[in-house]
């Protein structure tokens, strides 16, 4: 099993630290919280350190990284050039939930970037990771690559001890546990690497929040795009079928689907056939069928908060608590059409395009 090391005081910070930067000196992996998921990491600026990350997750070697650094000061040691609009998101949005991609000095960090031109750069707003990057850049490490801790395409980790749970079998792995991530979903990625500024992956920022923070508006994502993190059609799933509902059909749905396990005389011992994440209270039929006996236990029901944010904090939690419970089929309300809830929306729409 990986270690656990307690960073959730500043003591046991402290006491933390320093294995952690001399694992990552080493070129060895460390797993530290970011306010977004828990990452992944390994010195940015060694091949092989980054290979071990590719390695661990089963990820292919051609899909960039996100390299963290301390401060925008730490970005110049990774940054070709950064363009006044990289510069002008960096000031509005850093330490925080958001990677600028950048042209790449050609002399640094080919392997986290996938061998593009181009590299994801972030500053993460979290204690332990601060504390981490500036213990990490004092020690001769100038930047951690670090994608989210879990296997590739599967759900994020939000705590650590669901990373313990990705990587049984990493016995060197260090792992900080810093306590549930505050945002819960990953950064935005906005390039700014060829001219006008394209948002290829929303977050917890909003499009119009970025766009006024550039100062321009964002352009449309081409065929010319950077490859970035999070964006492949099918990623964030969980082991179970995802299947991503508007509330009618969801609803018409379970009228169907019912009473054909009422009729089952095991369904009731046979735990969850369907869990449920949605956002009002069922209809009153709904809510006495899935409460009688013959069904009780058969549908793991649980609401998704109202509020953008307090949905994304716990969406990832949520789908490995559905996984957890062995329900083979997840159905999700789909979220509003309001832009504060593109992040969650794209992460269900990935999740379930993998299903």
């Amino acid at each position: 099993m990986p270690q656990l090391l307690s960073a959730r005081t500043e003591p046991d910070l402290l006491a933390a630290l320093p294995a952690a930067v001399q694992a990552l000196a080493a070129g060895r992996l460390v797993a530290f919280p970011t306010e977004t998921v828990y990452g992944l990491g390994a010195r940015a600026d060694d091949a092989a350190a980054v290979a071990g990350i590719f390695t661990a997750k089963g990820r292919p070697s051609d899909h960039p990284l996100i390299v963290h650094v301390a401060d925008a000061a730490g970005a110049e040691a990774f940054a070709a050039e950064l363009p006044p609009v990289a510069s002008r998101l960096m000031a509005a949005f850093w330490p925080g939930p958001l990677t600028v991609i950048v042209p790449r000095r050609p002399d640094v960090a080919a392997a986290a970037a996938g061998g593009q031109a181009s590299v994801g750069l972030r500053c993460p707003d979290h204690p332990v990771a601060q504390a981490l990057l500036r213990a990490a850049a004092a020690a001769g490490v100038p930047g951690v690559a670090a994608p989210s801790a879990n296997r590739f395409g599967q759900v994020s980790p939000t705590r650590a001890e669901h990373v313990m749970s990705e990587f049984p079998a990493l016995p060197d792995l260090l792992v900080l546990d810093g306590g549930p991530c505050a945002v819960g979903i990953e950064s935005a990625i906005v390039d700014c690497s060829r001219g006008r500024p394209v948002l290829l992956r929303p977050g917890g920022l909003t499009a119009a929040a970025i766009a006024a923070a550039a100062g321009e508006p964002l352009g449309e994502r081409g065929d010319d795009a950077p490859r970035a993190s999070g964006t492949l059609e099918a990623h964030y799933a969980p082991r179970a079928k995802l299947r991503l509902m508007d509330r009618q059909a969801l609803r018409a749905g379970l009228q169907v689907l019912l009473p054909g396990l009422q009729g089952s005389a095991s369904a009731a011992s046979a735990g969850p056939a369907l869990a449920v994440y949605c956002h009002d209270e069922l209809p009153d039929d709904l809510q006495r069928s899935l409460a009688s006996p013959a069904l009780r236990g058969c549908v793991r029901l649980r609401r998704m908060p109202t509020d953008a944010a307090a949905a994304a904090q716990e969406l990832f939690a949520a789908l490995r608590e559905f996984d957890d419970g062995g329900a083979p089929l997840i159905w999700v309300e789909a979220p509003p059409a309001d832009p504060a809830w593109d992040g969650v929306r794209d992460r269900l729409q990935r999740a379930a395009a993998a299903a």
